[in-house]
């Protein structure tokens, strides 16, 4: 529960926010309406982002924001003289921001020190059961319980944090932005592919592969889809695996009205390609968050993932659930490096059913 500090009236003293979250590329762009939210509610307000490094892509172009400060995970590579240097660097920078509001959303004892050092006044954590105990509390003025988490998707558990601020309206509305270069880059390599006009974007690969489908049963899709005549674009991240299974697909589809883009794209770049399409069919990965969060029409394949938390939020489109197909394995206890690929469950027919009904 919180610390024995009532909820806050609304302050229109607070000018300076910044937001702690340290985690993978999929939970920054849901930290988004928390964004939104301090912005409708501190209108005047500067509003920044610590993250890791390699995430910053995708708030790098969020309107809202004014500066993101990076943790590099590199820096520990680089010895300890130099890693400590960029660490007490990093917590200069922050604490001669003059912050009044810390919303400190991740769960790591690093987060909380830095939200402590910043010396905001007003420093916001979860009580989670992990870190209870005198450390954590002293990092934090309010801390807001996680008992109802377990039921609440990742959306609502962030903005739940803002719940001391006694705001008067949360917007639950996740946003990816992108500057208009990365559509004209799209553009351009769409052309260089022989695709104009109306598109469907299919994201086959994640990560990891246990929440992939077959390239069998993915390039029965794509092939019934080529023969409506529509146009697709296949993509994927830069990861040598995940190009491997783009083209282990293609090879089993036929050679007209279907490209790759595999690999060659931004994250926001691929944000803008979403953006423009007239379809987004994929697996539970960044690129379909990013297409719920674009309202680009969606069909979204899921499998062991924790549905309640991870489904794309407010989609335009449907979830096609594994479960409801056969029995799924808790998916706690999931050994992520497996080669079992879970989706395979979904029948072909079910995938091209909701994604031509879309397309009507």
């Amino acid at each position: 529960m919180m610390n024995d500090a009532p909820a806050l009236a609304p302050d229109t003293s607070i000018q300076r926010i910044l937001i702690v979250k340290l985690r993978h590329h999929g939970d920054m762009l849901l930290t988004t309406p928390v964004i939104n939210t301090l912005q409708q509610n501190y209108p005047q307000a500067q509003i920044d982002v610590l993250l890791y490094k390699e995430t910053q892509d995708m708030l790098a172009s969020h309107p809202a924001l004014s500066n993101i400060f990076v943790i590099d995970r590199q820096w520990k590579k680089q010895g300890t003289k130099a890693h400590l240097r960029h660490e007490l660097n990093l917590i200069r920078q922050l604490k001669g921001q003059g912050y009044d509001l810390v919303v400190n959303l991740a769960d790591q004892w690093r987060s909380a020190i830095i939200a402590r050092l910043t010396g905001a006044r007003i420093r916001l954590g979860f009580d989670f059961p992990k870190r209870r105990g005198f450390l954590w509390r002293h990092c934090h003025t309010h801390l807001v319980p996680v008992s109802d988490h377990a039921r609440l998707h990742t959306v609502e558990q962030n903005l739940s944090l803002l719940q001391p601020l006694g705001l008067p309206a949360l917007s639950q509305q996740v946003t990816m932005s992108y500057p208009p270069q990365d559509w004209q880059t799209c553009e351009q390599l769409l052309r260089q592919q022989g695709i104009s006009g109306d598109y469907i974007v299919v994201q086959p690969t994640s990560r990891w592969f246990f929440k992939c489908w077959s390239e069998e049963k993915m390039a029965a899709t794509v092939s019934a889809l080529q023969a409506d005549g529509h146009r697709l674009v296949i993509t994927s991240g830069p990861d040598t695996k995940e190009r491997e299974m783009v083209e282990r697909i293609l090879a089993l589809c036929p050679p007209q009205g279907v490209v790759s883009l595999a690999g060659q794209l931004t994250l926001r770049q691929l944000a803008a390609l979403i953006d423009h399409a007239k379809l987004f069919i994929g697996v539970d990965s960044v690129p379909m968050h990013m297409a719920a969060a674009l309202q680009t029409p969606c069909i979204a394949l899921f499998g062991p993932s924790k549905l309640v938390f991870w489904r794309p939020w407010q989609v335009n489109g449907c979830v096609i659930w594994a479960g409801d197909f056969g029995t799924l394995p808790d998916p706690d206890a999931i050994n992520t490096g497996t080669d079992e690929r879970y989706l395979d469950l979904i029948p072909t027919d079910a995938v091209i059913a909701a994604a031509r009904s879309r397309l009507a």
